[in-house]
């Protein structure tokens, strides 16, 4: 288990999976998930001969539990350990949700000479929060609500979430799978219920405006339209417009779990950006 860690320089022992050979691409999880959420995405690109590569965000998954530090600056920084550990060049990095946020931080802040390519998913850039400057993002009430849901029963609550808005399974024509549902509930509850109660300030407030402009690689930005964790009209519609050539695909009726409710069509779309 020991070579699946690695130390970063404020103690944290950071999980990893690293599979195969060939051009790494390095997989990004949302809240308040593991790097088990790819499972579609690796076992795919793994056969397509390429470097798979996920970690567990601090308090998350199967790395450290730690009080302090579950903000994009040491997310970001976290990842480029992890990246300088494993030695990665030209490196597609993929988020989702919050890991398109951690994913696009780090190609911003520490990814120069190493980020090939970036694709960001149901990301949560440039800001969800509504403010002066963002009239169209969420009112705090909405994180507000997370925050206390988590805080008197987050089983209940990530079983809620599972079912309902995060696949698509509250609408009246879903396929409701209930492995998704329960591995999702399985990846949350692996974590700590303090990293994820912090982690919501980090992926509502994160004002990611200034690492967007200053993202200079090929970026792919795909979003579903029926997407009700993260809408799609104050994320990726405004941050197509901000990264230097962004292209931006909209899935017409996809969720925000797409991913795992539709890896095939995606993952299609996915190999086709990274071998362009």
């Amino acid at each position: 288990m020991t070579e699946s860690f690695i130390k970063t320089k404020d103690g944290v022992d950071i999980f990893y999976k690293d599979w195969g050979t060939g051009q790494p691409l390095v997989f990004h999880h949302g809240w308040p998930l593991s790097s088990d959420d790819w499972d579609a995405q690796m076992v795919y690109f793994v056969n397509k001969g390429f470097r798979v590569i996920a970690h567990d965000r601090r308090g998350h998954g199967r790395s450290s539990q730690v009080s302090d530090g579950h903000d994009m600056e040491h997310y970001s920084a976290d990842v480029a350990a992890l990246v300088e550990h494993l030695d990665l060049r030209n490196s597609v990095h993929i988020g989702h949700s919050t890991g398109g946020g951690e994913a696009a931080a780090y190609v911003a802040r520490h990814g120069k000479g190493r980020a090939g390519k970036l694709v960001m998913i149901g990301a949560v850039p440039p800001i969800m929060l509504k403010t002066e400057n963002n009239p169209g993002g969420l009112p705090m009430e909405v994180f507000d609500g997370f925050r206390s849901a988590l805080a008197a029963n987050r089983a209940q609550f990530y079983l809620d979430v599972a079912s309902g808005p995060f696949y698509g399974f509250n609408r009246p024509d879903a396929k409701v799978s209930q492995g998704l549902i329960q591995n999702w509930w399985r990846q949350g509850m692996m974590g700590s219920a303090k990293a994820h109660y912090d982690g919501i300030k980090a992926f509502s407030e994160t004002d990611f405006t200034e690492d967007l402009k200053k993202i200079d690689v090929p970026t792919l930005i795909m979003h579903g339209d029926d997407d009700q964790i993260v809408p799609i009209a104050d994320s990726a519609l405004l941050a197509a417009k901000i990264v230097k050539n962004a292209e931006l695909k909209v899935y017409k009726g996809y969720p925000h779990g797409m991913m795992s409710t539709e890896p095939e069509p995606l993952n299609a779309d996915l190999l086709k950006f990274i071998q362009a």
